[in-house]
């Protein structure tokens, strides 16, 4: 409704002042429920764009989309308004201000909000950003209430040598109590333009302890490899007035060593090695190892991935994704998927292997520059439970 209302204000400025365009999607799915309920959603998506409405530098963002269940057996298919703002910028873009539903991401946490977002860029002459946000705080799994609100800021600076690094914060607030207060680090360096090193960390200042930490280095001195190491330390956060708050939650740690080398300018191939480490369970080993091919200057493309998890606990994972696209026609592009997984289970004194498969083919059409035609079909099954089918049709007109 409200993209409806802006869509008719933006109309009836002057023509040559306001610059509009928008991509539309139209899409028919079904699929079936546990209960082998058959569900079948259509959704209207809207992305629209309008740029210097009447002619006043004011520009106009939003993304939302209609939904109906045509069984009437899924409830949770519903209507979405996923961001709807206005912004404008002065002063070469020094002083800028966002007013409506936008989405907000800082280290320190991220939001969906309907309120005011300033950004102030250049402070004093320098490299200095400094970012100010609060309004209501959208939450699309409950229902919209007048005490959820958020409020933060973001500071950023450029330093001479290289170094760029940041602070934000940020507190959520659920029916006007106090549910998430966060302060978030960030930083990055490069050295000589073949090593990035970067950094982030999350801090729960309600219950005094380290929640996100990542911290990694990519090495990309060569024009046809690249190596990228990184550490990760996650700690789940749970709102303070949740009932899960009071509940303990386990740390996960993770180090990952990532090999890529590029075949072509659109082609790689890469082996990722990762160590899982866990609290309340053993530690695994994995290893990925595959090859990538995009679809940019050739007419196919598509990837194959091989995936070994080692776990001492009795739980390994064999894995395989194979995925092919080609241009059948200029008009027409066709592909076909499969991923299978193989979950070993050593619990019992019989090794029970249950063995989880997609298949799936899809094709894209295109009937003029501006409107194309997508369409899949899904074949899910898996050793425990029954198969299912998946379709998903979906016209795109971009204006």
């Amino acid at each position: 409704m409200v993209l409806l209302v802006v869509v008719g204000l933006v109309l009836v400025q002057p023509a040559l002042a306001t610059v509009i365009t928008g991509r539309s999607s139209t899409v028919l799915e079904w699929y079936d429920t546990p209960d082998e309920d058959t569900v079948v959603p259509v959704y209207e998506y809207l992305h629209l764009k309008a740029r210097d409405i009447g002619g006043q530098g004011i520009n106009f963002y939003g993304y939302g989309r209609l939904a109906d269940d045509f069984a009437d057996e899924d409830d949770t298919v519903s209507s979405r308004l996923y961001s709807a703002y206005f912004d404008k910028s002065w002063k070469d873009r020094m002083f800028d201000l966002r007013v409506g539903r936008q989405f907000l991401s800082t280290t320190a946490g991220a939001s969906v909000m309907d309120g005011a977002r300033l950004k102030l860029n250049k402070l004093w002459g320098q490299p200095l950003k400094l970012t100010l946000f609060g309004g209501g705080d959208v939450k699309f799994s409950e229902a919209y209430k007048a005490g959820d609100y958020v409020l933060g800021g973001d500071v950023h600076y450029d330093f001479a040598f290289g170094t760029k690094a940041g602070i934000s914060y940020i507190q959520k607030w659920d029916e006007k109590e106090l549910g998430y207060e966060l302060l978030g680090f960030d930083a990055r360096h490069e050295f000589a333009k073949m090593l990035d090193t970067y950094g982030e960390l999350q801090f729960d200042l309600l219950t005094e302890s380290v929640s996100y930490a990542l911290v990694g280095a990519d090495y990309h001195r060569a024009k046809n490899w690249s190596l990228r190491a990184e550490y990760l330390y996650s700690l789940p956060v749970f709102s303070s007035t949740s009932i899960y708050s009071v509940f303990a939650v386990s740390e996960y740690e993770e180090v990952m060593l990532e090999y890529n080398h590029y075949l072509t300018y659109d082609m790689k191939a890469f082996v990722r090695l990762t160590y899982e480490m866990y609290v309340d369970f053993d530690d695994a080993q994995v290893l990925e190892a595959g090859v990538r091919k995009m679809m940019m200057r050739s007419d196919w493309g598509g990837y194959a991935i091989a995936t070994y998890r080692d776990d001492e606990e009795g739980q390994d994972l064999y894995g395989i994704k194979l995925y092919g696209s080609y241009r059948v026609m200029p008009e027409l592009r066709a592909g076909f998927g499969l991923h299978i997984d193989v979950l070993e289970r050593r619990l019992d004194p019989d090794v029970d292997e249950t063995t989880s498969s997609r298949i799936w083919t899809d094709a894209i059409y295109t009937l003029n520059k501006r409107t194309n035609v997508e369409a899949k079909l899904e074949y899910l099954e898996s050793d425990l439970w029954d198969y299912q089918l998946r379709g998903r049709v979906r016209l795109n007109w971009t204006f």
